[in-house]
């Protein structure tokens, strides 16, 4: 079976794979006496780190530890561009040479090539990885703008299936996270306002749709805590809102009550639900935004929470209090970031700030957020 799966077939224990193995030489190593800071420092203590460290220093780092200093919450956002291109092109690397390793399996192999020539696009000229493990499904994250100097920053938080041999699609382009990104940071610039910048954020372990996973809040929860950490990590002081698509808006909605305040904005679309009965029980301050398409399947979900199974209220009822968006001809359980359509522009509005300029979901007099205690009050 693990033949089958294109796995190399042992009795041995597995060994640690390449990014364990950078962690563990990460512990071992000093700098001028000093142990390095353990990867889940804060981001501040990490930033005044590499504040102390000269621009070789930095690089050193970078070139022998990439898949770490890749994914430090706090570290200079361009060393971890530039850690991550060392740690994708290591990685094409390695799957070149498994494409044609006769210990795996012809799908083994085939794989192989699908991940290589992933990670060969991810290697194309000015592309910002921001995050990179490509252990397992793999996990990414990319900017699109300038995240240093924008006004507003935008995340996009995807949900089931996703990994890196979808982190982008040349078919249906716009219902992958970099194409999602694409989309609203062209129409955010479309739009005009303030500059922005958008973060296609797969950097949380997704469950796969057909797995029991996919309708619990457990991986969830740990995708909550990556996310806070994230947006912490975020450089400057400008207003993030959160773009929740699917099962990322569960996410958001677990992450919710722990996200720093710089968080104007959580906007969900196709939501099963946010494991929450109301924005209230999201504790935030942020304004809170749902979108659903007329044909988008979702509806059918069932929208409920018992124990661990389901993920509460939908957000698109009057009683949840979110802001409700036009989603226009927005098609299916993916169509939202598709260029020409009002969800798209909607959504992009949010995210510069031009909320005054939404419309609103059909039927709905306002964008206002609805008083739960005055619709049940009627």
């Amino acid at each position: 079976m693990l033949v089958t799966a294109g796995w190399l077939s042992s009795r041995a224990e597995p060994k640690p794979d390449v990014y364990e193995q950078e962690l563990s030489a990460w512990a071992r190593v000093r700098v001028e006496g000093e142990r390095l800071p353990a990867p889940n420092t804060s981001p501040a203590r990490m930033a005044d780190f590499f504040a102390g460290l000269s621009r070789a220093q930095q690089q050193r780092l970078a070139e022998r530890y990439p898949l770490v200093v890749g994914n430090l919450a706090g570290a200079p956002v361009q060393l971890r561009y530039e850690a991550n291109r060392h740690a994708l092109t290591a990685a094409m690397e390695a799957e070149r040479a498994r494409m044609t390793d006769e210990r795996l399996s012809p799908a083994g192999q085939q794989e192989a090539g699908r991940r290589m020539h992933r990670f060969e696009s991810m290697l194309a000229e000015g592309r910002q990885i921001l995050a990179f493990d490509p252990t397992g499904r793999g996990r990414a994250a990319e900017v699109i703008g300038d995240l240093e100097s924008a006004d507003r920053i935008s995340v996009i938080v995807p949900g089931v299936d996703t990994g890196l041999l979808n982190f982008e699609r040349t078919a249906r382009k716009y219902t992958a996270p970099v194409g999602m990104a694409e989309a609203l940071y062209n129409e955010q610039r479309a739009v005009g306002g303030e500059s922005t910048a958008v973060i296609a954020w797969a950097d949380y372990d997704a469950p796969p749709s057909i797995a029991m996973s996919a309708a619990t809040a457990e991986l969830a929860t740990a995708g909550a805590d990556r996310l806070v950490a994230a947006v912490g990590a975020l450089p400057g002081e400008s207003e993030v809102a959160l773009f929740c698509h699917s099962y990322g808006s569960v996410v958001c909605g677990v992450a919710a009550p722990e996200l720093p305040e710089r968080v104007s904005d959580i906007a969900v679309a196709g939501s099963p639900g946010m494991r929450a009965s109301g924005v209230g029980d999201l504790e935030t301050s942020a304004q809170v935004w749902a979108i659903r398409a007329e044909d988008d399947w979702i509806e059918d979900v069932p929208h409920l929470e018992i124990g661990p199974i389901g993920f509460g209220q939908d957000p698109v009822t009057p009683s949840f209090g979110a802001r409700l968006l036009d989603a226009g001809g927005a098609e299916g359980h993916s169509g939202y970031f598709s260029p020409g359509e009002a969800s798209l522009t909607n959504l992009a509005r949010v995210g510069t700030g031009a909320v005054d300029d939404v419309t609103c979901a059909p039927g709905v007099r306002s964008c206002a957020p609805v008083d739960p205690c005055a619709v049940h009050a009627t």
